[in-house]
């Protein structure tokens, strides 16, 4: 029986079906969104809820953040909303912060990317730096490239007359069971202070990726622009799969179908 609790911060596409996997693998789960009207709907699925506006944080966030582990899954980039948190979570029992980043940090650069290169200096990265600075807290950041999967297939991202610009590079994509299993991963493995990039091992072209998704959601083919002279960049996963020992579950993208969405 796992008796670890987990706060989740931010119940949506990506928390809400994490806190259901955590729940089956029994752990408890407080979930928070800044909506009562999701409360319901996270009783029922065995989640404690807690209603927490980032931006004017209350005393909820002290029962909130009773727990083991706090995973940040929000799309805040609120700098000063986080410098605040990040004090609630000094005064907390709290082991351990995963904190849910993007490869946006990354400039394209025209080259394969590790957690080694620089970040711009946007504010999603100074929010990482925030966690990653701070003596007091054990924080892996997890940099998630481009989301899908349920309700999120790329092919019905396109507009009629939008023209998808440098169609002739490459992607940097996860699919959702593959970030809940990262996820998962990372509450169980022991390290301080980690950045991890997490994207599948394939890298398709646009041109070949979103042909494909567009194909799946039957979709017309989305129009290219060639005359992009835009730079791009290749996400390594490589630290992650060797220190989580861990293999993608979509590592292929070109080998997604329908029932993936």
């Amino acid at each position: 029986m796992n008796n670890k609790t987990i706060s989740i911060l931010g119940c949506g596409w990506l928390g809400l079906p994490l806190a259901q996997y955590l729940i089956s693998k029994h752990y408890k789960v407080n979930g928070a969104t800044r909506s009562e009207n999701k409360n319901e709907l996270l009783i029922s699925h065995g989640i404690k809820p807690f209603n927490i506006n980032t931006s004017d944080l209350n005393n909820t966030i002290t029962g909130f953040l009773q727990s083991d582990i706090l995973i940040c899954a929000i799309p805040s980039k609120d700098l000063h909303a986080f410098k605040n948190l990040i004090h609630e979570i000094e005064k907390s029992p709290l082991k351990k912060v995963i904190f849910i980043s993007s490869t946006s940090v990354y400039p394209a650069n025209n080259k394969t990317i590790t957690e080694l290169d620089n970040t711009n200096d946007g504010p999603l990265a100074q929010i990482e730096k925030l966690f990653l600075s701070n003596t007091n807290l054990n924080t892996t950041i997890l940099r998630f490239g481009g989301l899908i999967g349920p309700n999120r297939n790329p092919g019905n991202f396109f507009k009629t007359g939008r023209k998808l610009k440098a169609p002739n590079h490459p992607v940097n994509m996860i699919h959702l069971e593959d970030c809940i299993h990262i996820i998962e991963r990372t509450i169980q493995y022991k390290n301080r202070n980690n950045v991890l990039n997490a994207c599948a091992d394939t890298h398709p072209t646009k041109r070949e990726f979103y042909g494909r998704m567009t194909q799946l959601a039957q979709q017309k083919t989305p129009q290219f622009d060639n005359s992009s002279t835009s730079s791009f960049k290749i996400i390594s996963n490589n630290k992650l799969k060797n220190q989580l020992n861990y293999t993608f579950i979509y590592s292929d993208l070109m080998q997604l179908t329908l029932p993936d969405f």
